[in-house]
């Protein structure tokens, strides 16, 4: 079993009563519940109700735990995200907000239904249709617009595309300047890069709501009538922002390269829901490799806060510094 992240809380059955008493009031009662893996940042934990509802928890990092800036009340922002999922894209399948609370004694929590389904690294079948269901949920919700580019809640934004992006990623050189994270390029490289292709981001003129984050685990599946496994639950939308749709074809492809896999299920489902096909010419090309640096250089600033060293894990150093030394290389070509 790996270890637990230092920024997430360690949680016993008796916590998880005291969230729930706070949450839906002293009359409720907890039949079973239990921790839920998978993911890296708070702690979560699946809970059976008395009244037999089934819901998630999801508690926020305790405040002693040092955070990315980007990271800044990420439990307030996936309950607005859930919210603005249900209202603006209602078909997509996502968690029903049930309560958001934040006290001095619990700190701060969320708690939402469970969807049904397993997440695709645990299907046991074919899972294309799953992937092609994600697609279009994915395009479902790219048609809600911000009123900016960038994150909300006062993280890193702007006016333009360009304005936001250059800022996010700023705020990552900046966190890996705190953590004395070794880079294969010194900042300058990245923020020039960025700079370079400016006019590429400009193109994009309308922030379209992103949930950044659609890696296999965030995605929910289960077997229709004739067993094939469907789409039935997109989770984890604390890491949204607004900006380039491309960004959102970065994670469903994590460590390949959406250009070089026209006919991944993923991207036919999405170029169904939004009436053709991706071309990849020059420009896009570009902007995704912008954006798969942009993810590359998050999951490398992020490990020491995840208690992810060299000695624990030398692949992913490894792997993730390969990979941002080609997403250099590729920006860097006339």
């Amino acid at each position: 079993m790996s270890r637990p992240s230092p920024t997430q809380r360690t949680l016993s059955p008796d916590d998880v009563v005291d969230f729930v008493r706070a949450s839906f009031g002293p009359d409720h009662r907890v039949i079973d519940c239990g921790p839920l893996s998978g993911g890296g940042f708070a702690a979560v934990w699946w809970v059976h109700l008395d009244d037999d509802r089934a819901v998630v928890l999801k508690v926020a990092p305790p405040p002693t735990a040092r955070l990315l800036r980007y990271e800044t009340d990420l439990l307030a922002a996936e309950a607005r995200y859930f919210r603005r999922v249900a209202e603006g894209a209602p078909g997509v399948p996502v968690p029903q907000v049930l309560h958001h609370g934040r006290n001095h004694h619990l700190g701060e929590w969320l708690f939402t239904t469970r969807l049904p389904g397993r997440a695709l690294p645990d299907l046991d079948g074919a899972d294309a249709e799953a992937r092609a269901d994600l697609g279009a949920a994915v395009a479902a919700v790219h048609r809600i617009t911000g009123d900016r580019f960038g994150y909300d809640g006062g993280r890193a934004a702007g006016s333009t595309w360009r304005a936001a992006f250059a800022a996010v990623i700023d705020d990552l050189l900046a966190d890996a300047a705190d953590w004395d994270v070794a880079l294969p390029a010194p900042p300058e490289r990245f923020r020039g890069l960025v700079a370079r292709h400016g006019d590429l981001l400009d193109q994009v003129r309308r922030p379209a709501l992103l949930h950044f984050d659609c890696w296999d685990g965030n995605v929910l599946a289960a077997p229709d009538d004739t067993g094939t496994y469907r789409m039935c639950g997109l989770v984890d939308g604390e890491r949204f922002l607004y900006g380039d749709p491309l960004l959102d074809l970065v994670s469903p492809l994590l460590f390949r390269r959406a250009e070089d896999e026209p006919d991944h299920p993923f991207l036919r489902g999405y170029a169904a829901a939004t009436g053709g096909a991706l071309v990849f010419d020059a420009g896009i090309r570009r902007r995704l490799a912008l954006y798969r640096m942009h993810l590359h250089l998050l999951m490398t600033v992020e490990m020491p806060s995840r208690g992810i060293t060299v000695d624990n894990d030398p692949g992913r150093h490894t792997l993730l510094a390969e990979l941002l030394e080609r997403d250099l290389a590729d920006l860097a070509r006339d």
